[in-house]
C-alpha cells in the first residue's frame, strides 16, 4: 500500500497481489515456513535513485533478506482516496 504523507490512514494506491511472496529455500524452510514479511524500507534518495527501495523482510522467521523494489512511474491503478 502506498499511503498518504499527510493522513496515513488515506490509501492512496493497493496493489492488486503481493509484492513479495516466499520463493527460495530460506523463505520456504524455516522456523515458520513459507513466510516472509517486510520490516522496513529505504528510499535510495543516497545513490541518486529516489523511486529505488531496499525493503528488508524476515524469511522464515529464520533470517533477514533484502529486496529492491522500484516504483514505477506509473502505477498499474490509479492513485486516488481508497479509505477503508
Amino acid at each position: 500500500m502506498i499511503l498518504s504523507e499527510a493522513d496515513p490512514r488515506r490509501i492512496l494506491y493497493r496493489s492488486p497481489g503481493p509484492l513479495l511472496i516466499p520463493e527460495t529455500e530460506y523463505e520456504t524452510q524455516g522456523v515458520v515456513a513459507d513466510v516472509v514479511f517486510p520490516t522496513g524500507i529505504d528510499r535510495r534518495d543516497d545513490i541518486g535513485l529516489p523511486d529505488r527501495f531496499d525493503v528488508y523482510y524476515g524469511m522464515a522467521d529464520d533470517r533477514i533478506g533484502v529486496a529492491r523494489l522500484d516504483l514505477p512511474s506509473r502505477l498499474s491503478v490509479p492513485l486516488g482516496d481508497q479509505s477503508t
